[in-house]
């Protein structure tokens, strides 16, 4: 068997991560991608910690024993089919102790070619949080503004497509930031670690120095952006404000937030809506409702933009000295302009 540390196997190509953890351990965070294959359940874990706190240490092996021996020959078929797949395998568990240690010497002893994870998954947690600590020392954010609606999202998106690096906080969250936030993701919210894991992964695989991300407040959902991170998006730098016409922003929320869901979406909406009679009165909130049973959708939202979040956010649209202002209106042209000032931004520091 053969060991490796985290920063050397992140480096790797063509690797397949095996997580034996449980699928617990694996849901609250893990290396992306990896593919879990735990040797114990959640429960069966469990009663082997009681067993080796209260009976020692040789007795919960032989628990772990009667648990993983009737498993051992799919899990094999599993990592050989695998390996096929693979030029790289690497199996990790928390620590990189005695669950990825037993079951890698297993597979080594049966002529599988494969790594062991030194120092198992705390490593690679301890990696991420020192790589967002100093990332932003060398990188530079080229930070998209704009009212609610204006269509960053769409265009981080689009920029992705275009082989440009983005780190799109929204769609690793899976939440826009907003009270409506979760309507438009199917998955449900990350944990900060596998949030940031998330950022880790775009940030340390990005081609360039110069990423594209959309300007965010410290929470977006139920997460927060690393302070680095964060840092890195208010401070001086490259920052690009994207204008859109009310007609057009209108319709890019109805679409998103109505007209691409399913019909029980609508009480979705009106519970959200619900949700601001604090902030609005009774009044107002009972009027948004009203709109929304007689479908009135369109002029909803633009209420909704006109009355309060284009108040709500401007004055943050307004703190920034702003090294483009771009009208979106045709997705091509404006896609030209955001990758030209890439090409520039990087030319510029190129010569520097």
């Amino acid at each position: 068997m053969k060991t490796i540390n985290i920063e050397d196997a992140l480096k790797l190509k063509n690797t397949i991560f095996i997580d034996v953890r449980t699928e617990k351990e694996y849901e609250d965070d893990h290396i992306l991608n990896a593919h879990n294959m735990p040797l114990f359940s959640n429960d069966e874990h469990h009663e082997i910690g009681t067993i080796y706190k209260t009976q020692g240490k040789h007795e919960a092996i032989d628990r772990g024993f009667d648990f993983v021996s009737p498993k051992l020959k799919d899990m094999y078929r599993e990592v050989k089919e695998l390996s096929k797949q693979y030029e790289h395998v690497i199996i990790y568990c928390a620590r990189g102790g005695m669950r990825s240690g037993s079951f890698a010497n297993l597979l080594a002893s049966i002529g599988i070619d494969i790594y062991k994870l030194e120092g198992g998954y705390k490593s690679y947690r301890n990696y991420v949080i020192d790589y967002l600590s100093n990332v932003m020392k060398k990188k530079q954010f080229i930070v998209l503004h704009g009212l609610t609606g204006v269509g960053k999202t769409e265009l981080l998106v689009e920029l992705e497509k275009n082989n440009i690096d983005v780190v799109d906080l929204e769609q690793m969250a899976k939440n826009t930031g907003s009270v409506f936030g979760f309507i438009t993701f199917d998955e449900k919210p990350p944990t900060q670690k596998t949030f940031e894991a998330r950022i880790f992964n775009a940030l340390y695989y990005s081609k360039t120095d110069y990423v594209f991300i959309e300007s965010e407040s410290k929470r977006v959902g139920h997460v927060l952006v690393p302070n680095e991170i964060y840092e890195g998006i208010i401070r001086d730098g490259y920052h690009i404000l994207i204008e859109c016409d009310i007609e057009d922003r209108v319709k890019r929320l109805c679409k998103d937030y109505i007209y691409d869901r399913d019909e029980g979406n609508i009480d979705i909406l009106r519970e959200c809506i619900g949700r601001f009679k604090k902030r609005l009165g009774n009044k107002k909130v009972e009027e948004y409702l009203q709109m929304l049973e007689e479908e009135k959708y369109e002029e909803l939202v633009e209420k909704y933009l006109v009355e309060y979040y284009d108040p709500l956010y401007m004055h943050s649209v307004q703190q920034y000295k702003y090294n483009e202002v771009i009208h979106f209106k045709d997705i091509n042209d404006t896609m030209k302009e955001l990758i030209n000032f890439h090409k520039t931004a990087r030319k510029g520091a190129e010569e520097c």
